[in-house]
């Protein structure tokens, strides 16, 4: 017999909640999205991108995904029991290492640990941008949309809502 949704959730956020190194929810998007696609199928990938774009939208932390992720998978249980099994883990185990990460400030393997995580966060968030291009675009116009904007964002200072406005200009439009 199968775990139910709510047992199934805490434990897949629990131990994403500890994995989750330097970004967050971004950093851990491609096995969530594994996990809640593939191995549970509580959704499809288009609906997965949607929930994501949503909370990318509203105001507020990024971890929203993991609350409507919840949601969408038991109600207002399963927002509940997800946000928390994201937050709740990784807390606590901050809270217990943050006295020793202190003392040890000066230690040289505390800085070769920082320098070591700054390229996996890098690259665990490309494998999220990654993941989210393929579930979200399904035309040559929309795969350049999202490269043009890839590159507005790299190369400049502009803020993102004007890159979101346009992109909703060429989505009314019916261009993406």
């Amino acid at each position: 017999m199968s775990e139910s949704p709510l047992v199934q959730l805490a434990v897949d956020f629990g131990l994403l909640s500890l994995i989750a190194v330097g970004g967050g929810v971004m950093t851990v998007l491609p096995e969530m999205q594994r996990m809640v696609i593939d191995q549970h199928g509580w959704m499809s990938a288009t609906t997965f991108a949607q929930l994501f774009a949503l909370a990318q939208a509203a105001p507020g932390p990024n971890v929203l995904f993991v609350s409507l992720i919840g949601w969408q998978v038991a109600g207002l249980a399963g927002a509940l029991v997800a946000t928390i099994a994201m937050i709740a883990p990784s807390s606590v185990l901050t809270f217990a290492v943050a006295s020793a990460w202190e003392r040890f400030r000066d230690a040289r393997w505390r800085k070769a640990i920082q320098r070591g995580l700054a390229p996996v966060t890098t690259g665990l968030m490309l494998g999220a941008a990654y993941l989210l291009t393929r579930a979200a675009d399904h035309t040559l116009a929309a795969y350049a949309v999202t490269g043009f904007t890839a590159g507005i964002v790299v190369m400049t200072r502009l803020n993102p809502i004007w890159l979101i406005g346009f992109g909703a200009v060429l989505g009314l439009t019916g261009v993406v």
